[in-house]
């Protein structure tokens, strides 16, 4: 039992809070992105530094509980917070520095990627990460990172120079190329399985602004364009970055009211080298929009475009897939579920995978499918609980239907609970060695609440 007397000296021990069950402050502490997710955690402890980092461990350890780690609360399955157990939240560690001659930025573990962005592009860079800026740095990084600058600069974990963690034993620790190589390696794709990452050292790169922006077309143009797309942009210069949607138009500003509420299919692109009018010229001339939005943008702007769309606290259902190739049969069957969004915010996205990211060794980071092109992922999304049940059902049966299209794993940043064959299959011949490393790092599976890897 943890009585008043076993917590007084830990949260006399922190600088950051304690936050119980019985604290006003519990109900907004305990909430996540997806409003689907309703975990009650026993502590919540609002880490203020890595010295906190290392008590919540150390308590969390000598009394058995059961540990999840939050950062930005984004994860697709709620693993940031877990129930009658100790949650480590991260989110006062939150700071950044930004190194303009080396090109780097050094990022505490609680700040979110629109902190990221806002720092780096007043030197003119930019790191490589996910499409919304409100995601946590941390649970985006460890996993992978797939977003607008992926086939140009590669995934958000092949830019990770370092990272200071704490591990299971209370042990503090850095990870490089010169030190825990082994635990280096592992935490670039391998998720929190292998301790609490308390601050990134990332590689930035010089982007400032961007052509960027959504081409809508109607629907009846929709096997037409996933036709062209599925030529045009593995063949497409590594400047070029575009995912494929089905989604449906926000009523509101900036979108023309007669587009309101319109389900349509789109390629959001975003362009960071020479002449990007002149690559896109083909698909405006072959194919006009009906909306058309793609011009000069600064970065950041770019990152931030869906956040009013997908505020915190929807209903949130996903599930996705790696894609080597799009047949004309799997088109047939994305028109015939994606032109079904069951809600406004539900949407499917094919994310490129290809370009830098795909040369980067297969065996480099755990990150298994260096050879796809697409990361897919179709999420049922809504603000009532009333509809859990139609945007899940909508996303399982478009799932069932194009899973045998798909190369077999998934991107765990994609990701709910869906058990270990699913995780295995997502890292295919790097299980083995992460599971290796697991061993090495925490024996005792200290780290489960995540995509877990047991240790071997």
């Amino acid at each position: 039992m943890l009585d008043q007397n076993t917590l007084a000296p830990f949260k006399s021990a922190l600088r950051g809070e304690l936050i119980t069950p019985e604290d006003p402050a519990y109900e907004e502490a305990r909430k996540v992105y997806n409003g689907m997710i309703n975990k009650r955690p026993r502590l919540i402890a609002r880490c203020t530094d890595v010295a906190d980092v290392i008590e919540a461990v150390n308590f969390a350890r000598q009394h058995k509980l059961l540990v999840s780690v939050r950062s930005g609360g984004h994860n697709a399955g709620g693993l940031g917070i877990c129930d009658d157990g100790l949650v480590i939240d991260l989110s006062r560690i939150r700071y950044t520095h930004v190194d303009p001659e080396a090109m780097t930025v050094r990022v505490g573990g609680g700040c979110v990627w629109g902190d990221v962005d806002h720092a780096t592009h007043a030197f003119g860079l930019a790191v490589p990460t996910g499409i919304i800026s409100t995601t946590g740095v941390g649970g985006l990084a460890l996993g992978g990172g797939i977003g607008h600058l992926t086939r140009k600069c590669g995934l958000t974990i092949d830019n990770i120079l370092a990272v200071d963690m704490v591990l299971a034993d209370g042990r503090f620790v850095t990870a490089s190329e010169r030190h825990h190589a082994d635990l280096y390696w592992a935490i670039r794709g391998g998720g929190g399985n292998f301790g609490v990452v308390t601050s990134f050292l990332f590689k930035a790169h010089p982007i400032h602004t961007d052509y960027a922006g959504p081409m809508l077309w109607d629907l009846d143009r929709a096997a037409d364009i996933l036709a062209w797309y599925r030529e045009f942009l593995p063949k497409a210069h590594d400047e070029i970055n575009g995912f494929f949607a089905f989604l449906t138009v926000p009523p509101g500003p900036p979108f023309p009211e007669h587009l309101h509420n319109k389900k349509m299919c789109g390629v959001v692109w975003c362009c960071t080298g020479a002449a990007p009018e002149e690559a896109l010229a083909p698909v405006r001339k072959a194919f006009p929009p009906t909306l058309d939005f793609v011009g000069p943008i600064p970065h950041p702007a770019v990152q931030s475009m869906f956040d009013p769309i997908y505020p915190p606290g929807l209903q949130w259902y996903w599930k996705a897939d790696f894609i080597n190739e799009i047949s004309d049969e799997a088109i047939r069957l994305h028109v015939k579920n994606g032109t079904k969004l069951p809600t406004m915010h539900s949407t499917m996205h094919l994310y490129p995978v290809d370009g830098a990211a795909s040369r980067v060794g297969k065996s480099d980071t755990p990150w298994s499918y260096r050879d796809a092109k697409w990361a897919e992922v179709i999420v049922g999304v809504d603000p009532d609980p009333a509809k859990k049940d139609t945007i899940t059902r909508w996303a399982r049966d478009y799932f069932d239907d194009l899973h045998p299209h798909s190369a077999g794993g998934a991107y765990v940043n994609f990701m709910m609970e869906e058990g270990e064959d699913r995780v295995r299959a997502t890292y295919r011949d790097s299980y083995h060695r992460l599971a290796v490393i697991k061993a090495r790092y925490d024996p005792d599976n200290f780290f489960r609440v995540n995509q877990n890897i047991r240790p071997h």
